[in-house]
């Protein structure tokens, strides 16, 4: 199994912009081969800022690698923009495979 994490630094304030964005867009992933689950994340808030985490699990780092190189991928984050000032930078990708599970 292999695990994809994007952070999204947003403000203080903003966080129900953000959440919208998600909510309100097709994300097209149950029709991916080896996609298995997908949450967001709501971090606590800290210094003007709090961390929103998209984590998506995957059959394997392939699967995932295919999904973001398809027209799927293309097509989900088509429609992603929120408006200026929300994300305060860049999403920090984190990929994991899983060794141990319970």
């Amino acid at each position: 199994m292999y695990i994809a994490m994007n952070r999204f630094p947003i403000a203080a304030g903003k966080e129900e912009t953000f959440e919208k964005t998600w909510k309100d867009r097709e994300r097209f992933l149950q029709k991916v081969d080896g996609f298995r689950s997908f949450q967001l994340l709501r971090g606590p808030e800290k210094e003007g800022r709090r961390v929103f985490i998209s984590h998506s699990t995957w059959e394997t780092e392939a699967a995932f690698l295919a999904w973001t190189e398809s027209a799927a991928f293309r097509s989900a984050h088509a429609d992603a923009r929120t408006p200026a000032g929300v994300v305060l930078g860049p999403p920090q990708f984190e990929g994991f495979e899983v060794i141990l599970t319970d």
